[in-house]
């Protein structure tokens, strides 16, 4: 099979496309408006793209817009190391810097939530406010998965993340997320998203999107070594440094945006995050959506965002 070339993930729309040198490596961003810097940041199987319904809304809005292909993804450089949570932490921290900028509002998906309760936590003085989406924070994520592990189905945190523990064989996992032109991640994204989007013509476009961008070459191993490296640290000692580093409390406002119907982050450990947060936090959670709120219910989660950057 011919493999798909990273500029692929280079889409038309109402944004510049440019590179970013950051960490010690190229980032591809997308991005829109003028304004407080905005930076979003994609979760599992995604890219820059997931946040198409975000980059026209907020520049509308009044703020500048950057979506990132984070390290590994897209047309981002795709370094064979740089997967702990340090080096993702300094990526972002990097990029806000060689914006221009001094502070930015960062918004995460996902594994790109868990990655923005990190930077807020490693560097605090370079953001303005974190809004997890469909999200959890590292240290209440942790602690649910262990609490909840040797429990049955219901409200069990682990099984929830199953696909997690899958990720730590060697070679495997990339023929899954691989196969089949990538149908693992049509698989992965209708079961985790609400009834009423995947009967769209919006989820249907989204669905190949995303697999022609997880098809990219490297793309797979890297999403992959995300969970790795956190399943490796477990076993060693900087696991104990990561999380003895996350212990430092966020001061700034939080907003936490979930689904009712989303499989992946259950509301006890949405709730346990709080337990790391000295500043405001606001959670909201949008009927009839799952796992994908910013691509499920667009104008309700850019309303959300948008008022909450203005408080």
């Amino acid at each position: 099979m011919v493999r798909p070339d990273p500029s692929t993930v280079r889409l038309d729309g109402p944004w510049v496309h440019r590179d970013v040198h950051a960490n010690g490596i190229r980032l591809h961003v997308a991005e829109s408006g003028e304004g407080p810097l905005v930076l979003l940041l994609h979760g599992f199987t995604g890219f820059w793209w997931t946040w198409r319904h975000q980059l026209g809304a907020l520049a509308d809005a009044g703020y500048r817009t950057v979506a990132v292909d984070l390290r590994g993804y897209g047309d981002s450089d795709k370094p064979p190391r740089g997967y702990d949570a340090w080096t993702l932490a300094g990526d972002i921290g990097g990029l806000i810097k060689a914006l221009g900028e001094s502070r930015a509002h960062l918004v995460g998906h996902g594994r790109g939530g868990m990655l923005a309760w990190t930077v807020a936590a490693f560097h605090p003085r370079l953001v303005s406010s974190v809004t997890s989406i469909g999200g959890a924070h590292p240290m209440a994520l942790r602690r649910e998965i262990f609490r909840t592990a040797l429990r049955g189905k219901a409200n069990n945190q682990a099984r929830a993340l199953g696909y997690v523990f899958r990720a730590q064989a060697p070679v495997a996992p990339e023929r899954w997320l691989t196969r089949d032109g990538a149908a693992t991640v049509e698989t992965f994204m209708r079961h985790r998203s609400g009834p009423e989007w995947t009967e769209t013509a919006d989820f249907v476009n989204a669905v190949a999107r995303h697999r022609s961008a997880m098809m990219v070459r490297g793309v797979a191993h890297s999403a992959l070594e995300y969970y790795r490296w956190v399943g490796r640290a477990q076993l060693r000692g900087e696991g104990r440094r990561f999380s003895e580093a996350m212990q430092r409390r966020i001061t700034v406002p939080v907003l936490q945006i979930a689904g009712t119907l989303d499989p992946c982050v259950l509301p006890r450990t949405r709730k346990a995050a709080e337990r790391w947060v000295t500043g405001p936090v606001r959670t909201r959670t949008l009927d009839g959506v799952g796992h994908f709120p910013q691509q499920e219910a667009p104008v309700a989660t850019n309303r959300l965002l948008t008022e909450f950057f203005a408080r």
